[in-house]
């Protein structure tokens, strides 16, 4: 899941997770897995997925870990709750676990507190924790985003590596472009809270048809290319609370303007498949 900050991507997480703060609520929707509806089931059921059947990566590996609870501690109490190991089958399975993440001297690091570990290893060691138990569908929300770019390459590829190793599935949500064609192999471009585009990656990247998609293409920085090339999408995004009529990409599209297109400004477009695997919402294309 690709798209700016605000568009609604952490949001989604956290809904799959059933983790939106109290102030939040469900309007419409549905959240399906393994043929199980997640907004039916009840708390205790719901807790018994969450962190088995589907973990998450949060973004700020510091913030996931309990700075007064040292690191063999999380996986004793994962492991003691999902897995039913005794304690000291725990800190075996802990030591085992740091190692699969290619953290060197495991059994020092399972003793040391979160703010004792870099944030390539508090990241690390929060993946560890999110694949103890080998669940079904990993949820990395911006799992990079505050390491520097040595460490993210690093991290992609234990992602990548363990996934196919244990055979999880990953939504991985990110804004960096660079990111999703190292790993993805299906992207769904988010904006101002909704889905505008939808396809396998190399299709996406070879012809993006949402003009919001596009214009993120044209942003990225390119080796060799001027600085001046760089596409700048006009206008900013609009406030959730508060959206325009129609399409929410309407007024700040370029290709609305050039097409001289009312529809946009009136009606909103619907996610439909424009052929095979790709889906976009935009009256360009319907």
């Amino acid at each position: 899941m690709v798209g700016e900050s605000g568009c609604g991507k952490s949001v989604t997480s956290l809904s799959v997770m059933r983790l939106v703060d109290q102030s939040g609520k469900t309007v419409n929707g549905s959240i399906k897995f393994q043929g199980k509806e997640l907004l039916e089931l009840s708390d205790s059921a719901m807790t018994k997925i969450r962190g088995s059947s589907i973990a998450m990566i949060s973004q700020q590996p510091h913030m996931a870990l309990n700075p007064v609870m040292r690191v063999c501690d999380h996986f004793i109490e994962i492991l003691k709750l999902h897995a039913g190991l005794s304690k000291k089958e725990a800190r075996l399975r802990c030591i085992e676990l740091l190692e699969r993440v290619e953290i060197p001297e495991a059994e020092r690091i399972m003793r040391a507190y979160p703010h004792e570990l870099s944030g390539g290893m508090a990241q690390r060691v929060v993946i560890s924790l999110a694949l103890a138990v080998d669940p079904i569908l990993l949820i990395a929300d911006e799992p990079t985003t505050a390491l520097d770019v040595t460490i993210q390459a690093q991290i992609i590829d234990l992602l990548r590596e363990l996934c196919v190793h244990i055979k999880t599935a990953i939504i991985l949500i990110t804004h960096d472009l660079g990111v999703v064609a190292e790993i993805a192999q299906r992207v769904a471009v988010m904006y101002a809270g909704i889905i505008v585009e939808e396809a396998d990656v190399e299709k996406l990247y070879e012809k993006p048809l949402h003009p919001y998609t596009q214009g993120l293409m044209g942003s990225v920085p390119i080796l060799g290319k001027p600085r001046k090339d760089l596409d700048v999408i006009p206008g900013s995004v609009p406030n959730l609370i508060s959206l325009p009529n129609g399409c929410r990409f309407a007024p700040r599209c370029r290709a609305r303007i050039e097409q001289n297109l009312q529809i946009c400004l009136e009606e909103e477009p619907l996610l439909q498949s424009v052929d095979d695997r790709h889906k976009v919402r935009c009256w360009l294309h319907h």
